[in-house]
């Protein structure tokens, strides 16, 4: 699983830290960061992020 963030279309409202805080989270200038390939038990979170990012920048592929 790869997570792929539009960094052109987020614009750090963080929910996806809230819903996935094991992939995403805040960087220390307040961006938002994440990890590109967490591991598979954490598909479940990482899909609620995607589907609750107000912009859908988040997209998972396989």
């Amino acid at each position: 699983m790869q997570v792929v963030v539009d960094m052109n279309k987020c614009q750090d409202h963080g929910q996806c830290v809230f819903a996935a805080p094991d992939v995403f989270r805040f960087d220390d200038e307040g961006r938002l960061a994440h990890v590109a390939d967490p591991d598979e038990s954490l598909r479940a979170e990482v899909e609620e992020a995607a589907d609750v990012c107000p912009l859908q920048a988040i997209r998972i592929e396989d």
